[in-house]
Order: C-alpha cells, then sequence, then structure tokens
C-alpha cells in the first residue's frame, strides 16, 4: 500500500468510526460489566415473558407471575420485543444471560452506526456518532445499556430519518411502514416520538413535494390504525388525556437529564442546531425543527403537566439522540476552523492548517474525560446476587411442577420467575403493595404461618433467614417445601 493511499485511510472515516464502535459497547456494558446477570427489573420482567411466550407457544399467555390472569397483544403491548427475542433465542442457541449482558452493547453499537449513516452524507457522520455514544443509561429513564424495548427502538429513528430525508421511491415508503409496524409491536411510545421528530419535516414538504409528504404520512400513520387495531381503540383515551394535567414523576426530571448527558456535548448540540439553521435545506431544518418539537413537548409535560407521561419519559432518550446527531454538526465546525491565509508566496504551517483539528480533539478528550467516568459512576441496583441465582437454578431443575408458587423477598420475586418460570405470592416491580409488606412480614417472622401459606396456595418458600416451621422441609439451603 502506498503512502497516498495509507494517509487516505487515516483520513477516512472508517478508521474513526471503529473506535466509536467500540465506545459504544462500552459505554453500554459498564451496568454488566461486573454482574452476570439482568441488571433492571425491566429486563426480568422482559425475560419472563420471552420464556412465557415460547413455552405457550402464543403471544397470548398466562401471567408468569401471578398465574392468574391472561396476557394478550391487547395488554402486552411489547410482544413484538419478547417474540423476537424468543424466536432469536431459540434459533441461535445463545443463554439469556448472554444476550441480556451482551447484547445491549451490540444494539446500542448498530444504533451509533445508524446515526453514522443518517448524518455521513450531511458530513458530520462519525462526529454524531460519536456524541450518541455518551447517552446516558439511568435507572429512571432507562438508557441504551438495559436490554429493553426503547433501547432498541432507539436504532430505528435515524433509520427511519435517513429513508424520509433521502428517498423518494414507493420502496423507501415500505421500508418505513415496516419500520414503524415494528417500532409499534415492540415499543409504541417509540414510534410517537419518531412521529414527532418527522411532523416538521412533513410541513417543511406540503409545498414543493406533497407527494414526498403524503406518502411518509401514510407510512406512518396506516401501521396505528390498521395492523395494531388495539392500537386504534386507545387513540380516544390518549387523547382525552392530553386534556388532564399528569403528576411529574419524581425520578424523571428534565434539568437533571440534560446535566446527566453533559454540558459540552449539548454546547456543541447548540452549536451544531444554529449552524444547520444557517446552512439551511429541507434535511438541516428536519433535523433541528424535530429536535426542537421534542424538546417543546418535553417542556409542555415538565412545566404545565399536559401530555402523556410514558412519552415524556421515554421522550427525554430521544431528544438526547437527536442532540447528540445535531452535535455532530458542531463538532464539524469546530474541526473545520482555520487560521487567515498567509501572504503570497508564504506557506502555512501544521498548526495553522490543523488549528481546528487541535482543537477538536482537546474538545473530544475533554468530553470524554468528564463523560466516561459519569457513565462508570452511575448507581445501578442488582435484584439478585450469585447465591440466589444457584437456588433459582437448582428450583427450575429440581423442584416438580406440583409445587406452583413461592413466597420469597418481594424485591427478588421477578426474577424468581424468569429463572424458574413458577408462580410468586407477590413481587415489587415500581413500589411496594400491601401484599408486599404481608410478605415480609411472614419471612421476618420465621415463617411460622402455615395457615398463611395454605390459604394463598403457597407450596415453596425461599428465605435467607432460616425458618422454624416443622410444615416446611429444607430440601436445599434456604429453599423449603410445604
Amino acid at each position: 500500500m502506498g503512502r497516498k493511499n495509507i494517509w487516505r485511510l487515516a483520513k477516512s472515516d472508517y478508521l474513526k468510526l471503529l473506535p466509536i464502535l467500540g465506545l459504544a459497547f462500552y459505554i453500554a456494558f459498564i451496568p454488566h460489566s461486573n454482574y452476570p446477570y439482568p441488571v433492571h427489573v425491566d429486563e426480568w420482567l422482559h425475560l419472563a415473558y420471552s420464556k412465557a411466550m415460547l413455552g405457550t407457544g402464543s403471544t397470548t399467555f398466562v401471567d408468569p407471575f401471578s398465574g392468574q390472569m391472561t396476557i394478550g397483544l391487547g395488554s402486552n403491548l411489547e410482544a413484538g420485543f419478547h417474540l423476537f427475542w424468543g424466536v432469536f433465542q431459540q434459533i441461535s442457541g445463545i443463554s439469556w444471560l448472554a444476550i441480556f449482558r451482551y447484547f445491549p452493547g451490540i444494539i446500542f453499537m448498530m444504533t451509533v452506526l445508524s446515526v453514522y449513516v443518517l448524518a455521513r452524507r450531511e458530513g458530520f457522520g462519525w462526529e454524531a456518532g460519536l456524541f450518541t455514544c455518551l447517552i446516558p443509561t439511568t435507572v429512571g429513564i432507562l438508557g441504551p445499556a438495559f436490554m429493553v424495548p426503547m433501547a432498541m427502538g432507539l436504532m430505528f429513528i435515524p433509520l427511519s430519518l435517513f429513508l424520509a430525508f433521502n428517498f423518494r421511491t414507493g420502496w423507501s415508503y415500505l421500508v418505513l411502514f415496516i419500520f414503524t409496524c415494528f417500532l409499534l409491536s415492540i415499543h409504541a411510545p417509540t414510534a410517537i416520538g419518531l412521529v414527532i421528530i418527522l411532523i416538521p419535516y412533513l410541513v417543511l414538504n406540503l409545498k414543493g413535494n406533497f407527494k414526498h409528504s403524503l406518502g411518509i404520512t401514510l407510512a406512518i400513520a396506516i401501521p396505528f390504525l390498521a395492523p395494531f387495531p388495539w392500537i386504534f381503540d386507545m387513540l380516544l383515551p390518549t387523547a382525552q388525556s392530553l386534556l388532564t394535567p399528569q403528576p411529574l414523576p419524581t425520578y424523571v426530571d428534565l434539568p437533571r437529564v440534560i446535566q446527566t448527558y453533559g454540558y459540552l456535548p449539548i454546547a456543541f448540540g447548540l452549536l451544531g442546531s444554529f449552524l444547520l439553521a444557517i446552512r439551511g435545506g429541507k434535511k438541516n431544518y428536519g433535523l433541528v425543527l424535530g429536535l426542537l418539537a421534542l424538546l417543546v413537548m418535553l417542556v409542555t409535560f415538565y412545566t404545565f403537566h399536559y401530555g402523556l407521561f410514558i412519552v415524556y419519559e421515554r421522550g427525554l432518550m430521544y431528544m438526547m439522540l437527536m442532540l447528540g446527531i445535531v452535535a455532530g454538526a458542531g463538532l464539524m465546525a469546530v474541526r473545520r476552523i482555520g487560521l487567515p491565509s498567509k501572504p503570497i508566496g508564504g506557506s502555512k504551517s501544521f498548526l495553522a492548517r490543523n488549528v481546528g483539528n487541535i482543537l477538536s480533539l482537546v474538545l473530544i478528550v475533554l468530553a470524554l474525560a468528564i463523560g466516561i467516568p459519569d457513565r462508570q459512576d452511575t448507581p445501578y441496583y442488582h435484584m439478585i446476587d450469585s447465591e440466589d441465582y444457584q437456588a433459582f437454578v437448582w428450583i427450575r431443575d429440581n423442584v416438580s411442577e406440583n409445587y406452583e408458587k413461592a413466597i420469597l423477598d418481594p424485591w427478588k420475586a421477578t426474577a424468581f420467575t424468569a429463572i424458574t418460570q413458577k408462580n410468586v405470592y407477590t413481587r415489587i416491580h415500581a413500589y411496594p403493595e400491601p401484599t408486599d409488606i404481608k410478605a415480609y412480614e411472614f419471612l421476618e417472622g420465621g415463617c411460622t404461618d402455615t395457615a398463611f401459606l395454605t390459604e394463598n396456595g403457597i407450596s415453596i418458600v425461599y428465605s435467607r433467614s432460616s425458618c422454624n416451621n416443622p410444615d416446611l422441609e429444607e430440601v436445599r439451603k434456604n429453599v423449603y417445601l410445604v
């Protein structure tokens, strides 16, 4: 390979993209780096639902936790996510633990790659991908580091924008239709977020390219009405809820989330928005106004409490995704900074020729030096430890189906069902219920209340504390059968 080809390779986007993809995987892997099990309670929930769907062989199945109510497409709006990963696990043979530990990083790499594909045509592909890597993951707002539908849906936003911005054929509208259908099947709020982002671009195309605007509108509107009729039934109640003030969640604070993303990436986002607006063009305006539309929606809910809670909660993630994309334009502008030309006959020094690149490198290092430790220091809870996991696996493999319902620490019960596929008396998901208090009282009282077990059909007790009940047989450490 000649010197010219080596220099051309060094300047290419692909050489920059590889470490950016590596960074994306690492950022998403942080919560799982020292913990081999699913982290967030939602991850355990999706694992339990996927296993239940596979065990039943249908998208309609009995609730794996209570063993009572039936869960179908109308009540499980993330059924596509459970079906997709259930089929994937069966075909690939990859263990569930490996999927939930490593695939958030792989999915996030694909999201960053899709951002690169979108922004590359505008000249800031790797820059946008870099800032996308800094999207945080927290227990409150979730994020790309968790194996949840929202994280998977993120990658389809830039891909859909890429289709809408650059293609005007029937095939592109068909693919956009398929993307919207898939988003609705795995995570409807992401599909709504995509609609909010695309609305300004559709309005811009009404004059001069009405057919394109109509094509995009039909591609994203028909899935809401035709393939998913239960979503159509939800439209009127949803519209009515928009007129009712909603309580502001204490764990989802808009200013705090912006601070978590980082002031330097936000500064680049503001610069990029300004420069894209100056540059003009429907695509540039579409990116800036799409970000602005999300911001208006979030500020309206945060300030006046009008809107959809779930769209506000998840919209924070979509806003940071869009902010990362336009921040790439800001970094591109900084890279192109140059010192004034020297008089005729003179030549610029290396510093003069590369002042923008040097400044960009310094700012990138500073952003990563602040952002990566912040993400490493983000606190995450662990629902079970290795002792719990080994006990649950033993119950799954050694306790017969005649023992159907267990009582244990309600905080660990979601993971228990996901591993054993046995029902539980109660579990904590978002906040404690009265039944959770009763469970703690039973366990802390030495498991002595046999009548309580009989009345509630409980046949398995798991307790890390001692159980002093002659009606219970300890078949393994901490595992008791009635």
